[in-house]
């Protein structure tokens, strides 16, 4: 217990870095989940292939594979073609060193990886209003984005906001896989406490019950969302 006790505060940093990376990795994800979802609804067929190659690419990969592939991949690919093109043509070297920061590597694969979940999200949502809505937009003026804009995403938002809470709570969780790059989250926080004090059950348990507060936090919150939409609905 006093181990505990002596080590909280640092688990509560890594805890506290866990949710950020969530919160900036989700955010993105949405960003990028939007254009995606709307490129796989979109009527243009090459929008649509690249938006599916994106979603299956990420949706049937490990996260863990990404984050390898984004920390140790992607340099190892740019020093390649640098390699490449001034043994071929001469051409200088453009950076001197390829290596991509933790942070910068767990923002990039968490966010790619939460954008195409949240693709799907959104596509769901979409595809979930009555094709009527869309009709009526037009048929009083609207253009295709402004019908989007206006009519069909601000309905599909209020359905898709407990899906969206899931992934963030997945993504919560997931972000314990930034470990294995040595991204000091709450996990990795743990992992090196305890290798220092070798609490092994009491520090993990503590890590545990860290991540179970902030998810059913964050459950409660979604879930009080979800009451103040309907019963704004059922006011209107």
């Amino acid at each position: 217990m006093e181990t505990v006790v002596r080590t909280l505060p640092l688990l509560l940093t890594g805890a506290a870095i866990t949710l950020g990376i969530t919160v900036v990795s989700v955010t993105n994800g949405c960003i990028l989940g939007l254009f995606a979802g709307l490129a796989r609804l979109s009527g243009r067929r090459f929008l649509r292939f690249f938006a599916t190659c994106y979603v299956d690419f990420f949706r049937g990969t490990p996260l863990l594979v990404q984050i390898l592939l984004v920390y140790f991949g992607i340099p190892y690919l740019i020093d390649f073609l640098q390699e490449y093109l001034a043994a071929r043509y001469g051409t200088p070297k453009f950076f001197a060193s390829t290596d991509i920061p933790r942070l910068w590597a767990a923002i990039i694969a968490c966010s790619l990886n939460s954008g195409a979940y949240v693709a799907e999200i959104f596509r769901a949502g979409v595809q979930s209003i009555e094709r009527g809505q869309m009709e009526a937009a037009r048929s009083l003026g609207m253009t295709y984005a402004q019908a989007m804009r206006y009519v069909i995403l601000p309905q599909a938002f209020r359905r898709i906001i407990p899906p969206l809470g899931n992934e963030f709570i997945a993504m919560l969780k997931d972000t314990s896989l930034l470990s294995v790059i040595g991204f000091e989250e709450l996990t990795r926080r743990g992992q090196l406490i305890v290798g220092e004090t070798f609490a092994v059950f009491e520090i993990y348990i503590t890590v545990a019950l860290i991540y179970l507060v902030m998810t059913l936090s964050f459950s409660r919150l979604v879930d009080y969302a979800e009451r103040r939409l309907k019963t704004r609905d059922r006011s209107y």
